[in-house]
């Protein structure tokens, strides 16, 4: 009871800079509502005229342009899962699962996009195994058959509710907390509760422990739920950490550069609005008490002079272009310089073929997030079947084009490697599969697999 609310040294570290980038992120009134954590105000700056720049703060969002077009385009043609094997009822199994994989109807494109735009926002995201409760212990397969206490299922937690864990020396999971929260609104209009609830996995059983807190008052978290979990057979915690790497994690990259982007472009707007109300300047030896506006006349001597002071715009200049750079090195930290629209950019070749290398870098990019995704999809899938003891084996393709090209072209491919006579029945089988699975990317997973076993068959 002591050590369920422990927080690991590493969550420590980083739960108060993950929701600045989920600001940063999300942009929008969510980062404008909470401005003045982001606008730093100048030196003696007076009170009212910085909230009034935090009142008329914008936010111009590249980083969560860029997380979300990789997001997509990753996903525009989806993994190909396949299966080997004559195990029906496991076929039929994983083919609904890709259309439902946690029981909120999220394809394993959907959710795994999802996993894709967490890891890049937070560097993290979590996704467990867990298996159906029933009203009683299955005595047989068949029974959890049909029960549906075999039907698996995964659910997503983001990087904030995973607060502790142990790992052994392979970097395998010993054992995680989970904690969430969430708020419940009593019928009788009495107020809010808060309901917090851990999870405690470790290679074999589960704990659920529980705080209720109303009115500022908690009560001690209790355990209420402990047994063995679904991948207790295989010795295993059933909580799998999916990232993308240091290296594209894009938030991290570039959340100083737009950070500093925000406070340029803020400051240049107030300083242009500021420069459209001119200053009145009075050139007189003798005391001025006159009141100064648009309804009102200046009496002046005959060697007095008046006149009004703006800005000659040097610095603002300067300025526009420092923004510009900061926008461009946005788009370069995460590995999207052709598509900047800055000076760097205004070169690039208008053919085919240069856009083609100018995208190169980002195309490799796109391609090692698609091998992460694959390699934990495999793994998650694999080891579903493992604890179901199925007799299949499981496959996860794809991923490694992005609409650079036409179908067309590669069609062509296709139809002169074929050409080639190569004598390997499964190479034939391989190509034509792929191909077939591209170009039916948005049918379901039960078709995919259909087409794939009857083109097994007639080779």
């Amino acid at each position: 009871m002591r050590d369920i609310n422990r927080e690991h040294p590493e969550y420590t570290a980083w739960k108060s800079v993950w929701p600045k980038y989920r600001d940063l992120y999300a942009g929008g009134e969510q980062l404008t509502a909470n401005a003045d954590r982001y606008l730093i105000p100048r030196q003696k700056e007076p009170a009212a005229v910085y909230r009034e720049r935090v009142a008329r703060a914008f936010y111009e969002n590249y980083t969560g342009s860029i997380i979300d077009w990789y997001a997509a385009t990753l996903f525009r043609r989806e993994p190909i899962v396949t299966f080997e094997g004559w195990d029906e009822p496991a076929r039929r199994y994983f083919n609904e699962l890709a259309e439902d994989c946690d029981r909120r109807g999220s394809t394993l494109s959907d959710f795994f996009r999802r996993q894709v735009t967490e890891a890049m926002v937070t560097g993290r995201s979590y996704i467990t195994i867990d298996f159906p409760k029933g009203p009683r212990p299955a005595g047989s397969r068949a029974e959890e058959d049909a029960l549906g206490l075999s039907r698996g299922y995964f659910s997503e937690y983001p990087a904030e509710n995973v607060i502790d864990w142990q790992k052994d020396e392979r970097g395998e999971y010993e054992w995680v907390v989970l904690r969430t929260e969430r708020d419940l609104m009593e019928e009788d209009g009495g107020g809010k509760q808060t309901l917090r609830e851990w999870v405690r996995y470790d290679r074999w059983r589960y704990e659920i422990w529980r705080q209720a807190e109303r009115q500022g008052k908690a009560s001690a978290p209790e355990l209420v739920e402990e047994g063995l979990h679904g991948l207790a057979g295989l010795g295993r915690v059933p909580v799998f950490e999916f990232t993308l790497g240091e290296g594209m994690w894009l938030m991290n990259r570039a959340a100083s550069l737009q950070l500093e982007h925000f406070n340029k472009s803020n400051a240049l707007a107030w300083a242009l609005t500021m420069g459209l109300f001119a200053m009145p300047v009075i050139y007189s030896d003798s005391e001025f008490k006159q009141v100064v506006g648009e309804s009102y006349y200046v009496k002046l001597g005959k060697d007095d002079r008046f006149g009004w002071t703006e800005p000659e715009g040097h610095v603002y200049r300067l300025a526009l272009d420092n923004i510009d750079r900061l926008k461009e090195e946005i788009y370069r930290v995460c590995y999207m310089l052709h598509q900047a629209g800055g000076a760097l950019s205004k070169n690039a070749a208008l053919t085919g073929v240069s856009k083609q290398r100018d995208y190169l870098v980002t195309q490799e990019v796109l391609r090692g997030m698609g091998d992460r995704v694959k390699d934990m999809l495999k793994r998650l899938l694999r080891t579903l079947a493992e604890a179901r003891r199925d007799d299949i084996q499981i496959g996860v393709a794809g991923m490694d084009e992005f609409d650079i090209g036409e179908f067309s072209s590669e069609l062509e491919d296709a139809e002169r490697l074929l050409r080639m006579g190569i004598p390997s029945p499964t190479l034939r089988s391989e190509i034509q599969k792929k191909l077939a699975m591209k170009y039916l990317c948005d049918a379901s997973q039960e078709v995919k697999d259909r087409i794939a076993r009857e083109i097994d068959a007639g080779l």
